[in-house]
């Protein structure tokens, strides 16, 4: 590291369980984010500031006036703009010592098998059953740590799937998709705004830890935030040994 980035990193240097080794380990990091609305704004900004060397962004949409009461990184300006577009120049305008790539496009089996591979940690801030379990399948494949999160409402959720430990689950072992729930979106439920930016925010810390070692990861462990009473309650996540996904038979 250079004195501008010693300087720039200082309060993360200063941690004992992080310092100018986990830093630089940071700065040597690929993330991947899969969506740049209220969750990967929020996440993207934090893993950019934080100093994550290389953060790939993936989302088809554009802003639109309806998301800047949640989307951080996007602004008035920018209606109109590819999201990912908007989001790299709020991630690089916040720190330009980091490189940024936009891909605007729907995540797809084939995009994924191409991403992964590169990544320490993929990020799952996309609001649909399907790209989430298609995610959770090239995780389990490529043995990326998957760090989860979704807000609907006034209710939050967070957890890690990490395929390199044994006794992790996936996905698809909390949420079959053969038990798939109707699909909701925040444009006909609604979304209390600083939700997002509390689990976003959260998702970026889980994956900051995975990429330097740092604690005790969700692993095994689902967080479920109330908005109403700010309350957080814990579930306990077992893999399932008949998953089609992660399941004994997959592990051999």
């Amino acid at each position: 590291m250079n004195d501008a980035q010693l300087l720039r990193y200082s309060r993360h240097i200063l941690l004992d369980e992080l310092g100018d080794l986990g830093q630089q380990r940071l700065l040597d990091s690929h993330a991947l984010v899969i969506g740049a609305g209220g969750l990967g704004c929020s996440a993207a900004l934090f893993l950019a500031a934080s100093g994550v060397g290389h953060i790939t962004l993936v989302d088809h949409d554009e802003v639109d006036l309806t998301n800047l009461q949640r989307q951080i990184a996007h602004s008035t300006e920018r209606i109109g703009q590819a999201k990912v577009v908007s989001a790299q120049q709020a991630m690089l305008a916040l720190n330009p010592d980091i490189r940024v790539t936009a891909l605007q496009q729907k995540a797809d089996p084939a995009l994924l098998d191409q991403l992964l591979p590169t990544a320490q940690v993929v990020l799952d801030c996309s609001d649909n059953f399907r790209t989430r379990h298609m995610l959770n399948k090239a995780s389990v494949e490529h043995r990326v740590p998957l760090v989860s999160g979704a807000v609907i409402r006034l209710d939050g959720q967070l957890t890690t799937y990490d395929p390199r430990q044994p006794e992790s689950p996936c996905y698809a072992c909390v949420f079959p998709p053969d038990q798939a729930p109707e699909e909701v979106s925040c444009a006909t439920m609604g979304v209390l705004a600083p939700l997002v930016g509390v689990i976003g925010s959260l998702q970026a810390a889980e994956a900051l830890k995975l990429l330097t070692d740092l604690g005790s990861s969700l692993v095994g462990r689902l967080q479920m935030l109330d908005g109403r009473s700010l309350a957080w309650t814990e579930m306990r996540l077992r893999r399932q040994a008949s998953c089609h996904v992660c399941g004994t038979d997959k592990r051999s």
